[in-house]
């Protein structure tokens, strides 16, 4: 039975479903650690900084609707005010309908409108047609931009973008990003995110997460950090006060494209990242390949670098093969996850070389059973490995076969 999108939270219940979620990843990894589970809590409403909504039409009203599985029977739940979605994302939302229910020319075909913003208080708009878009639609965009500038919430002096689109067609009002700003270890970093493109839906977790990977990433300023699937370079900007060398890699052209923004607009002068996918990275590092010509243009010779330390950050799907070997060639790995599953089936494999030393469960997404988990391994010495293969069933089965 397909779940229900989450539109409107209890609070009182926020307490308990985070302590299932604990209990469930305590018992799930229980064979592989066994030390404290740092948890951090998210607001209990209001958390989410981006969010979409098809726009939907019935006796004359205009509205909100989100959608309850998939299909021609798919149920329509109609959302008028979205406790999930921040502050603003609210306020937007509410001068977004009563825009288009005014004017003609914003509603014909419309049919979808996507809202991000940031806790810095920017935002962009993307309203999406069944239809050319004109002339005549970019003057009634205009004034409906004007209005969104005096949301309550919106940063002093920032006019919220709105983005229109219609097949083969994209029409700028602004800009096609927001830059956010978080305050991580008491400096502001910012951070260009990219209508969309990936950013952690969630800001103020985003804050423990960076800060959480910093703090266990220190005195390490006499190596260098790998890290795969880097996006716009949220982890390695955080950190790269930490390391000698931050070395990214990432297989979206518009987040590499992002992360360079984000290098500059922080000032950072020693992280480097360029296009690839972390298969094709390992895959050539594996066979001792270690030439690429985009960090060579940046003037870096990875076979200078002295990776001590590889932070992954993957899809749901997990590490492929090949990754999870390169990764197991490292001392320490720092794996950020939002599918518990693959990760326990990557911490199964790495577990033959690394230790679970430090555990952290995220609340990204309250109220779901979603669940993001950080994780330390730290390679053990053929002693330990030994030992520990010894006392652990699981390690030990592995070992035996």
């Amino acid at each position: 039975m397909a779940s229900a999108p989450i539109i409107h939270v209890d609070t009182t219940q926020y307490d308990s479903q985070l302590l299932a979620k604990v209990e469930r990843v305590k018992t799930q990894f229980r064979d592989y650690y066994t030390d404290e589970l740092e948890v951090y809590k998210s607001k209990k409403k209001h958390y989410r900084m981006r969010s979409e909504f098809r726009i939907w039409r019935d006796d004359g009203e205009i509205y909100y609707v989100m959608f309850k599985g998939g299909g021609r029977d798919a149920e329509k739940i109609r959302v008028d005010d979205f406790h999930v979605g921040s502050e603003l994302v609210n306020e937007l939302m509410r001068k977004v309908i009563e825009g288009v229910r005014k004017s003609k020319v914003l509603e014909k075909k419309i049919f979808q409108a996507n809202f991000h913003t940031t806790l810095s208080g920017q935002a962009m708009v993307s309203l999406l047609y069944h239809r050319k878009l004109d002339e005549e639609w970019k003057g009634e965009a205009e004034k409906l931009r004007e209005s969104l500038a005096a949301a309550e919430g919106v940063e002093k002096g920032h006019v919220p973008s709105i983005i229109g689109r219609s097949r083969k067609q994209k029409v700028v009002l602004g800009h096609d990003y927001v830059v956010e700003t978080l305050p991580i270890n008491g400096t502001d970093l910012m951070y260009q995110q990219l209508e969309g493109g990936f950013s952690q839906p969630n800001g103020g977790m985003c804050i423990h997460m960076l800060e959480w990977a910093c703090k266990h990433t220190k005195e390490s300023n006499s190596s260098d950090l790998l890290e795969l699937y880097c996006g716009n370079g949220n982890f390695s900007i955080a950190m790269a006060s930490n390391f000698r060398k931050c070395v990214g890699t990432e297989l979206a052209k518009t987040s590499v494209a992002a992360a360079k923004y984000n290098i500059e607009a922080n000032k950072v002068k020693n992280v480097f990242i360029a296009r690839c996918s972390s298969e094709d990275f390992s895959s050539a590092w594996l066979n001792n390949n270690k030439t690429f010509k985009r960090f060579q243009q940046q003037g870096l010779k990875l076979e200078d670098c002295d990776f001590q330390t590889v932070l992954v950050d993957p899809p749901r799907a997990g590490l492929d093969d090949d990754t999870v070997k390169l990764v197991s060639k490292f001392e320490r790995i720092v794996y950020i996850s939002c599918n518990p599953d693959t990760l326990f089936n990557n911490v199964e494999a790495i577990g033959q070389t690394h230790k679970v030393v430090r555990m952290a469960l995220f609340d990204q997404f309250p109220y779901s059973h979603h669940t993001e988990i950080g994780c330390v391994l730290q390679r053990e010495t053929p002693q330990a490995v030994e030992e520990a293969t010894d006392s652990n069933p699981i390690k030990k089965q592995k070992k035996e076969e």
